[in-house]
């Protein structure tokens, strides 16, 4: 019996004693784990790889997205400075001449920008430039519209002294129209009325102081020397007063209306046309006027008028 206990303390198993052999069961168990594990493994890879798919996909969406909505500002700035660049050269048409130049700085950016424009795959980089050229555009478009602005300043100031030396022009012409329609006018002198008494037949004429005995009323008078006048006829007209303060007047004698220098109007008795030389005197006009009815006793008054003034005067009395 020791002996036995012995081979048991030395580790030795009886003959009959043999290790538990694993059962199908177990077996298929862990092949299902096994597959679980695999395919969630092979889930979890496909989710992250659909999620790096999406995520580049809506990366390249939103640059697309950028890159279209900056395309779409590049190109609204840039129609913008057009519509600037077109009312700048409507305006003025010298600008529009040399904005239409070839060789034109302005032309020469529209060129860089258009070629952009056009270009339906230009990068951010391109899209950028084109950004910074219609800034350019749009600074030389500011300096024409200040320089225009500026030039439509001066034209005013300018129009506005050419208004006042227009005006100054016209009323020193008007200065110099009254001044030598002033020297242009005639002066008489010697004024003479002479009562004429005309006999029967007419072939014997004398003069008198009888106002019954008076046929005629004759004027006599010189046109002074006129430095200013050139040689011309000039109309004169007479105005007789009679005693009691009435014009002496017969349309049928040649008697009108004339306009003085003031506006008003003047019933004349009669009038004479008169020729002038330059620098000469004329003498001993005579202007002879003659009356249905009888003259009547008093004074008689003589106002000669030229050019719408009185150039001289006298008076004749009847008994």
């Amino acid at each position: 019996m020791s002996q036995d206990i012995n081979n048991n303390i030395d580790g030795q198993q009886p003959n009959d004693y043999a290790p538990p052999t694993p059962s199908p069961k177990n077996n298929n168990i862990r092949i299902l784990v096994a597959i679980i594990v695999i395919l969630l493994i092979s889930n979890i890879y496909f989710i992250v790889q659909l999620n790096k798919t999406k995520d580049q996909r809506d990366l390249a969406q939103t640059e697309f997205n950028i890159a279209d909505s900056t395309r779409s500002a590049v190109e609204s700035d840039y129609n913008a400075a057009l519509v600037r660049l077109d009312e700048l050269m409507s305006q003025n048409s010298v600008l529009d001449s040399a904005l239409q130049d070839k060789n034109s700085e302005v032309a020469k950016l529209r060129k860089q920008i258009d070629a952009i424009i056009k270009n339906k795959n230009a990068t951010a980089a391109e899209l950028g430039k084109a950004k910074r050229l219609i800034a350019q555009l749009n600074g030389k478009v500011q300096t024409y519209e200040e320089r225009i602005a500026m030039l439509e300043s001066d034209n005013m100031r300018l129009d506005k002294i050419n208004e006042i030396l227009s005006e100054e022009r016209n009323a020193l012409a008007e200065e110099r129209e009254e001044l030598y329609k002033l020297g242009s006018v005639l002066h008489a002198s010697n004024i003479r009325m002479m009562p004429i008494d005309i006999k029967r037949g007419g072939k014997k004429i004398r003069e008198t102081e009888k106002a019954k005995r008076v046929d005629i009323l004759r004027v006599m008078f010189d046109i002074d020397e006129n430095r200013i006048t050139e040689e011309s006829v000039r109309e004169v007209q007479l105005v007789i007063t009679a005693p009691n303060g009435t014009t002496l007047s017969n349309a049928a004698h040649g008697s009108g209306v004339t306009t003085l220098d003031n506006g008003d109007e003047l019933n004349y008795t009669i009038a004479k046309l008169i020729h002038l030389k330059k620098n000469e005197a004329v003498n001993d006009i005579i202007v002879d006027w003659q009356q249905d009815s009888n003259y009547e006793a008093g004074t008689y008054t003589i106002n000669i008028y030229q050019g719408g003034f009185k150039i001289g005067g006298g008076d004749v009395v009847l008994k």
